[in-house]
């Protein structure tokens, strides 16, 4: 027994330190957070294992709607993307935008194929990312519209940039009249 005493021991006292050191270097402030300094590879490889599985655990479950795929979906979300989404998010082959190449870590361009399923796609809308600039908008619009946009994005990878403008130009109402709408349903 006395034997392990040491190691156990020695163990502890490593493990005060690392607690020691990651606390000084929170309070310190010795990890720059800095959008336009880039994450080390292991903090980044964390963070991104950390989204990744959070949002598919928490996506797990959410049933989309059977008319995801219909004209009128698509065509509202059009109108909430070009409104709410393409400043950070672009179009298809549009230029980047100044708060486009702000952004760390950089917005996906969801004009490229991303692989998220529509119930992930529907929980990034709703609840939006930390530390990513993506807002939770499920606080100030209703699921139906979300839904809406998720139709949208789905439809995005591989539309050339007249079909994006067509889209847009068919979107049956600015977003406020469609949030107006929307409240007047529930």
């Amino acid at each position: 027994m006395r034997r392990h005493l040491p190691s156990a021991a020695f163990g502890m006292a490593v493990l005060a330190c690392l607690i020691l050191l990651g606390g000084g270097l929170l309070y310190f402030g010795a990890y720059n957070v800095a959008a336009d300094a880039p994450h080390t590879r292991f903090v980044y490889g964390a963070l991104e294992m950390l989204r990744v599985r959070s949002i598919a655990v928490r996506a797990d479950g959410i049933i989309a709607p059977s008319d995801l795929e219909s004209p009128q979906r698509i065509s509202a979300g059009a109108g909430l993307y070009s409104e709410m989404c393409q400043g950070c998010h672009l179009t298809p082959g549009g230029e980047k935008t100044e708060i486009s190449q702000g952004l760390y870590p950089p917005a996906p361009e969801l004009a490229k194929a991303r692989g998220l399923s529509p119930a992930e796609q529907f929980w990034i809308i709703k609840h939006g990312v930390k530390l990513s600039a993506m807002p939770a908008w499920g606080k100030t619009h209703p699921d139906p519209l979300i839904w809406d946009m998720v139709a949208f994005v789905r439809r995005l990878p591989g539309m050339s940039p007249e079909e994006y403008r067509r889209a847009v130009a068919s979107a049956p109402a600015d977003h406020d009249e469609m949030m107006r709408d929307m409240h007047g349903r529930e």
